[in-house]
């Protein structure tokens, strides 16, 4: 049984403004758009930890993640699971994905680039 209380705010983000805004659970059909640029805004859930505005380097990560359909919703007790915060930790597990032939999205989702597997090359035909 779970005890863990789950908000009913989400968080919604602005990667260009480098903005965060939390409301109530909005409607589905309903575009959310930042007061600032006027741009639609990414429901980044529930469990987000939104870098400062001057973190440069945690923006970069972040907006990677969210434009490759990452997410922070979570359900009861198990949370959104690993997500990168650095361009570092995003530069490996793209490099990675690339030798592995893994989405970018189950790549980006992996806490350890050495557990993507190596994708195997088909044996060459001899001539």
């Amino acid at each position: 049984m779970c005890f863990r209380r789950i908000s009913s705010s989400r968080h919604f983000v602005c990667p260009p403004c480098r903005a965060s805004f939390k409301k109530r659970d909005a409607n589905d059909d309903h575009v959310n758009r930042c007061p600032r640029c006027r741009g639609s805004l990414i429901d980044a859930g529930h469990d987000l930890e939104v870098p400062r505005r001057t973190d440069t380097a945690g923006w970069r990560a972040l907006t990677v993640v969210l434009n490759a359909g990452i997410t922070f919703h979570s359900s009861c007790c198990e949370g959104p699971g690993w997500r990168p915060r650095t361009p570092r930790e995003v530069r490996e597990r793209l490099t990675a994905a690339a030798r592995s032939g893994t989405p970018i999205r189950k790549a980006l989702s992996t806490a350890t680039p050495a557990d993507l597997t190596v994708r195997e090359r088909p044996p060459r035909r001899p001539r």
